[in-house]
């Protein structure tokens, strides 16, 4: 692509994206979907070298999580082809996708198109979507869904990340095979039609769509749909829609400028014998029109005929600015005389790069499947939109369409997800499990940490100097999906920039745009949003502006919680913004403001106690007037269960509440067998680690094994709950190399228990780094897989005290080398509650009576 930058068209979906369920601290931003990066920041703004062919990229089975039952118990996940943080990613289309469910279900038998999708998460919708739908005429032109599918040859699919092939019949005319490939903008497909029919090629520029997740709520985007022809060919079949299906949860300031978003797309046609006659046309609603070449309006669609038995490729341009824009990126991405063989072989190769970087030794094929699955699922999300524009095209795009933004940015709720791939080396930047958003994200990559921090505070920086700022303007987004949606309670994007500044992501930024970054997480911590007294902010509540910390101004600021009978969800945003709080208060001080920094730290470790009550031993809501208003209300994607060991950031004041180690290790275990702990949602996700907090490690390396068996295998149905834009993958991943982010701003990550013999990370140096060499991380634990107990702990060769059982950051964002000692008996390393607080020999031995003693 060529001409002068003068647009960065950012959307970054899901990595960090705040996802349209709410998890709160508990659960980390479960929608800032953090590839959780939390080791290895598999630096992902930067490709580099290949490592050569290893068994990573094989092992990946994009078909785990797409079963179960939907749709809370669903994965969420499809089959999807593009590149790692792919703007647009395409799939079989078996299904019409809405909220609460996906274009792809692997229990189909019928496949109706192959759909360029932006749809982050299962319960966040679609955005500007095209469906190329091969047919053949003699049954009729079908542009309509149910008609015009044809019948799945199951045993021919072949599903990969960089490629996916399948073929489809019509018992009566013949078959296609359809192959699949994708760059980031991108489609690469070729239909070689076996049939002595007369085969035909449709592009559904504009469709009913779902609002909601109800299916009969059912809305006509408009579309439009442009034929273009050379020397009596087809050449190019281009077009738009404003399908956006998160639309009606805009924030109200928003709507003016957000009714302007249109996906556009253009489909370049090659054939292997130029058509000696074409027919081609267009089709609006269920009106045909032979030779037409547009057409506008609701369900509008353009179709193409070829020779029988013909091959016909199709490289598909897709943009959020323009058709010109999507044919400069037909242009830069996959050029005139490029096959799909060539694309596929350098998708693979982005995506081994990645994959790669992992290497495994002791896992069984089912855990090779999971872990490199999960890696895969933690790298789609969030998806980073930019385009260079020429001042031509510029000119005519809207101005609501040219700002750089996070698309799909998830900030759940206290996010602790992150991508073991990325967290690693700078950091594992995300909002702790949180309560009411859904945060379990670890944490994330330093690349993706740096690329999403540094894009927030530069949109916030365009935002803050438009001439005529809207009220909005200066907030952090929540779950920006495209546009703000307002799904998720906390601010968590303040908890991202904190903790990618405290791990050295943000090295590049300048002065000015430090201080931009300070002052929009200053502004959400300090200035409530419009309306605040009366609106209620309900999940996906309509017609209300921006929700950044509902409550602020009638309870928090004053009394330190959010009042229950004024907004929803009170208990786990008042959780949410004492995490957020405190990421922030640590920021300032960072940044040398010192007043700053020690208001948001006295008004955290005070606002997440205002809701416990001694009296219960639970936290609680509680209204405006300072009564309790049940231990049943207020939560977001949990309960009073979860939420109560909703605290990361002041762990010891938790126990101390609980009557200390032992009465807090008690709970634990009433939380666990009473059947409490949910890991379908994030909030959970950090729990079982709390255990090694309080000195009883042995428990938490039997529950993190427990729930890793118990929730994940190699099937459709191997995730037990929704994905979250990666959040159960890099749960799995870190726990796998046995630690894990409880509190991600913090630096530390507290030890669990590795699931294999050994994990070797390949770590890109950071972009401040003088020495540009890879770096290596190594984690050793032999026997590990039949041995669940650690014995010993060494990092870089500190000898890891159990009674401080974690990792810091710095000490392996340069790669290293961590040594478990393992055992299969419980031992005396990080189990002082079990000994008594005044132990200290670090490797005995001792024997677990009754239900906790586990023969291996």
């Amino acid at each position: 692509m060529t001409g002068p930058v003068l647009a960065l068209d950012i959307a970054i979906i899901p990595a960090f994206t705040v996802t349209s369920d709410h998890t709160s601290l508990g659960t980390g931003m479960a929608h800032l979907n953090w590839l959780w990066l939390l080791f290895f920041t598999l630096n992902a703004c930067v490709l580099t070298h290949s490592h050569g062919h290893k068994d990573g990229y094989d092992s990946v089975n994009l078909l785990i999580g797409n079963g179960g039952r939907p749709p809370n118990g669903s994965g969420g996940m499809i089959p999807s082809t593009a590149p790692p943080f792919g703007m647009t990613r395409w799939v079989a289309q078996t299904h019409e996708n809405y909220v609460s469910v996906t274009p792809y279900n692997w229990t189909a038998q019928t496949v109706h198109g192959f759909q360029a999708t932006r749809q982050p998460a299962i319960w966040m919708g679609e955005s500007g979507p095209v469906v190329v739908v091969p047919g053949f005429v003699e049954g009729g032109i079908k542009a309509g869904f149910e008609e015009r599918g044809l019948k799945m040859q199951k045993a021919t699919e072949k599903i990969s990340p960089a490629y996916y092939s399948v073929v489809l019949g019509d018992e009566h005319v013949g078959e296609v095979l359809v192959e699949q490939s994708a760059t980031s903008r991108v489609g690469h497909l070729r239909f070689t039609f076996s049939t002595s029919a007369t085969p035909y090629i449709l592009l559904e520029s504009s469709r009913p769509s779902v609002i909601t997740s109800t299916p009969t709520n059912v809305t006509w985007p408009n579309g439009d749909v442009e034929i273009h022809r050379v020397s009596s060919t087809v050449h190019e079949i281009c077009g738009s829609n404003s399908e956006r299906q998160d639309s009606i949860i805009t924030p109200a300031s928003a709507q003016e400028a957000g009714a302007g978003f249109r996906g556009y797309y253009c489909a370049r046609f090659s054939y292997s014998s130029p058509p000696s006659s074409q027919q081609y046309g267009t089709i609006q609603n269920t009106t045909h029109s032979p030779f037409s070449l547009s057409s506008s309006g609701p369900s509008v669609s353009a179709y193409a005929t070829f020779p029988s038995s013909t091959s016909v490729t199709l490289r598909i341009g897709t943009s959020f600015i323009s058709t010109s824009q999507a044919r400069l990126n037909i242009d830069s991405e996959i050029p005139d005389g490029v096959t799909l063989e060539e694309t596929v072989k350098d998708v693979e190769q982005q995506w081994r790069e990645k994959l790669e970087r992992f290497e495994i030794e002791g896992a069984t094929q089912v855990e090779r499947e999971v872990f490199w699955t999960g890696v895969a699922h933690a790298l789609q999300v969030p998806f980073l939109l930019a385009r260079r524009i020429t001042h031509l095209i510029m000119r005519s795009i809207p101005r609501s369409n040219m700002n750089p933004a996070l698309t799909t940015l998830a900030t759940p709720p206290t996010s602790r997800k992150a991508n073991p791939t990325r967290a690693t080396q700078y950091g594992t930047p995300t909002a702790p499990n949180g309560p009411s958003s859904s945060s379990s994200r670890p944490s994330v990559s330093p690349a993706w940490c740096a690329a999403c921090s540094t894009t927030l505070t530069r949109s916030v920086s365009l935002s803050t100097r438009n001439s005529n700022p809207r009220p909005d303007s200066g907030w952090l987004p929540m779950w920006k999906n495209v546009v703000e949606t307002n799904i998720m309670v906390g601010t968590h994007a303040d908890s991202l920039i904190a903790e990618a500044y405290l791990k050295g992501a943000l090295a590049t930024l300048s002065p000015s745009e430090l201080n931009t970054a300070w002052d929009a997480v200053w502004k959400d911590a300090t200035v409530p949003p419009l309306n605040d007294h009366n609106t209620s902010y309900f999940d996906r509540e309509e017609n209300v502006d921006y929700e950044v910390r509902a409550g602020l101004s009638t309870s928090y600021a004053t009394l330190g919680w959010v009042a229950d009978d004024i907004h929803s969800e009170s208990a786990s945003r008042t959780l949410d913004y004492a995490y957020d709080d405190h990421a922030a208060s640590l920021l300032a001080h960072a940044l040398g403001k010192t007043e700053q920094a020690e208001f948001l730290k006295e008004r955290a470790h005070r606002a997440a106690f205002t809701l416990w009550n001694e009296a219960t031993g639970f936290m609680e809501a509680r209204r405006g007037d300072g009564q309790w208003a049940g231990d049943e209300e207020g939560w977001t994607e949990g309960d009073k269960w979860a939420y109560s060991f909703n605290v990361p950031h002041d762990i010891p004041t938790l126990i101390a509440k609980r009557g200390g180690n032992a009465s807090f290790v008690q709970s634990l275990d009433d939380h666990f067998e009473g059947g409490h702990n949910d890991h379908t949602n994030e909030p959970s996700h950090h729990i079982p680690y709390l255990y090694a907090l309080a000195g009883a490690a042995y428990k938490t390396q039997l529950r993190v094994r427990e729930i890793a068996r118990r929730d994940y295998n190699n099937t459709p149905n191997g995730l037990a709950g929704n994905e979250d834009c990666g959040q159960m993958s890099a749960w799995y991943i870190f726990s796998a190399m046995g630690f894990y982010p409880v509190n991600p701003v913090s630096g530390e990550y507290v030890v669990g228990s590795p699931f294999f013999d050994k994990i070797t990370i390949s770590l890109p140096a950071p972009p401040h780094a003088d020495d540009k060499k890879e770096r290596r991380l190594t984690i050793v634990a032999r026997g590990a897989p039949a041995k669940p107990y650690v014995k010993s702990l060494t990092v870089n060769g500190r000898v890891v005290s159990g009674r401080h059982p974690v990792i810091r950051h710095e000490e392996i964002r340069d790669g290293g080398e961590v040594v478990f000692e393992m055992s299969d008996t419980v031992q005396r390393w990080g189990n002082g509650v079990v000994f008594g607080e005044d132990a200290d020999a670090d490797h005995q031995q001792v024997v677990v009576d009754g239900a906790d003693h586990v023969e291996l």
